[in-house]
């Protein structure tokens, strides 16, 4: 995601997600329907040290000429200039077709439906990719796949059929002089962490008022949590199951009446005040991902180092991580095309060149465990080493139904922060209600 001054930026980036509108997962849903785990970009990404190179001593081969088109208007520059670099150093010719921002969807579909659809395309994780998965070329045997972080592969069924973008992730943001996470580990420690600072005259905790910092991230960690998180969603949809009679979302209200008797009112708090808050010390902690970095750093010297940690959910002890888009092959394409995209492809994630340009021009957060990047800011490179590692959830949050988030769950969620008489029990049926709602 790129630097945010103002939610209005960060939320329209964050709609790529899926919902959000950081996916499979390492919890069990990877490979259910066409599912992924993973964001896009990085706030602050520098330095490249490649660590395998896609040079060759011997001639590139020549290749049939492909098209390439995708979503992100940030990166459409920086992809243009990467083209000619491909062109140069392997003779091989890639047409970036214009960004198409917003319309990108819909001017998509009309080119496939057409015949007219270009060899390499983005597709956002959840509905999005789901929509265009016939299209989708079978990639599992092509070689940069196997450096694909774990659980952030792009599958239908057991095929890999896209490779992600970059990856995002986010969980508590704290600060290191106020709060060690050792001291956090589950709900009964939580709580007394937030009481302890409550009663320092510091704000423990502090959502805000913003649909997705409200309720829509932090609702995504008992979704993740699940054996089975889109199969849990469908059941949801379904009316097979129900939030109010599954532990892990009875112990998350649990988790919100803390917050909401011993923090700041989110109904009282905007994302920017928020950061501000937590950058100048008022806040200990804030749920936010790795995009917040850059607004900490528009306050310069922060005078602490700030982290992120899992919120300690039924026994939760990773951050979710999660791909905002994710490139796909057309399986329609002529096969000598096919050929070439694949060529791209492996050049990209495998070059000195490619690998530049994934971490210094689009500023991305590698998804890629052989692509190694230097200077990334504290919480990115937090993101970054459990995306290497795979200790991760997904954002199950993308295969939400469209538009529940703001829609349907955040005036619950408004609801319970406006009524200190409301039972998390309460809130959990007012979710359940919400959610049937909403998905229908």
């Amino acid at each position: 995601m790129k630097k945010v001054k103002t939610l209005s930026v960060l939320l329209t980036a964050t709609a790529m997600a899926g919902v959000l509108g950081a996916c499979g997962s390492n919890s069990g849903d990877n490979g259910n329907n066409v599912s992924s785990s993973a964001s896009g970009a990085a706030p602050s990404a520098s330095n490249a040290s490649p660590s395998a190179s896609g040079a060759s001593s011997a001639a590139p081969e020549k290749m049939k000429k492909i098209s390439l088109f995708q979503s992100k208007v940030e990166i459409a520059e920086p992809l243009e200039a990467l083209a000619k670099t491909y062109q140069k150093e392997t003779g091989n010719e890639v047409e970036v077709w214009g960004s198409a921002g917003d319309a990108y969807a819909t001017q998509l579909q009309a080119k496939l439906a057409a015949g007219e659809g270009p060899t390499i395309f983005s597709v956002a994780t959840g509905e999005e990719a789901d929509k265009f998965k016939s299209y989708y070329a079978d990639l599992s045997n092509e070689p940069y796949v196997k450096d694909i972080a774990p659980d952030m592969a792009l599958k239908d069924g057991d095929k890999v059929v896209g490779v992600p973008y970059g990856v995002e992730g986010f969980g508590l943001v704290y600060n290191k002089s106020l709060v060690d996470p050792k001291d956090v580990t589950d709900l009964d420690s939580f709580t007394k962490t937030l009481e302890k600072l409550k009663a320092d005259g510091k704000a423990g905790l502090s959502l805000s008022q913003e649909a997705y910092f409200l309720i829509g991230h932090i609702i995504n960690t008992p979704f993740a949590l699940q054996s089975d998180p889109q199969g849990f969603i469908d059941k949801l949809n379904k009316g097979e199951v129900k939030m109010a009679d599954t532990k892990e979302f009875q112990e998350f209200a649990k988790f919100m009446e803390a917050i909401r008797a011993d923090t700041p009112n989110p109904m009282e708090v905007k994302y920017d005040s928020q950061m501000g808050d937590f950058a100048t010390g008022k806040t200990a902690m804030v749920h936010q991902g790795n995009w917040s970095y850059s607004m900490l750093a528009d306050y310069g010297d922060l005078g602490f180092d700030v982290g992120m940690m899992p919120l300690p959910l039924a026994g939760n002890d990773k951050i979710a991580v999660g791909v905002a888009s994710n490139w796909v092959v057309n399986a329609k394409a002529d096969p000598d095309e096919i050929k070439a995209a694949n060529a791209f492809l492996n050049w990209l994630f495998t070059s000195d060149s490619g690998k530049n340009a994934i971490v210094n021009e689009f500023k991305f957060i590698p998804a890629m465990t052989n692509i190694e990047a230097s200077n990334l800011d504290p919480l990115s490179q937090i993101v970054y080493e459990a995306t290497k590692s795979g200790n991760t959830i997904p954002w199950a949050m993308n295969y939400f139904p469209q538009g529940i988030i703001v829609n349907d769950l955040a005036p619950a969620a408004q609801e319970f922060f406006m009524n200190k008489n409301m039972t998390g029990e309460q809130f959990l049926q007012n979710l359940d209600a919400a959610w049937a709602k909403g998905a229908k």
